[in-house]
């Protein structure tokens, strides 16, 4: 009665966006568009609160800037996963691999 279930999990599966080519490379050139948008949007937001403090004393610019870097922090560890499952068309992701970008978050932004 002593056996045990030794079984360990190695990888995520992940559903497939699209099923044919041409919408998998539509997904890409979508999510590559949000991803570049948002990537200038934080910027912008970044460089306007940090360039001019002068005129951005309240608290809300803080909180703001610290937004756009946890913004940049998630969606840098997500779409480019997402666009590379897209154009690559895979359908897994290392068990480790969401543990290292959500631990690897917090010394990326300070």
């Amino acid at each position: 009665l002593s056996s045990l279930n030794s079984s360990s999990i190695t990888q995520f599966l992940l559903l497939a966006l699209a099923d044919t080519r041409e919408l998998q490379l539509l997904t890409f050139w979508l999510l590559l568009g949000i991803y570049l948008a948002a990537l200038l949007a934080n910027s912008v937001i970044i460089t306007a609160t940090r360039c001019r403090p002068q005129h951005l004393h309240a608290p809300m610019y803080f909180f703001l800037l610290n937004l756009s870097f946890l913004d940049l922090g998630s969606i840098s560890t997500t779409l480019p996963k997402a666009m590379d499952n897209s154009l690559w068309d895979t359908r897994d992701i290392t068990y480790s691999g969401p543990f290292g970008a959500a631990m690897s978050a917090p010394t990326r932004l300070s």
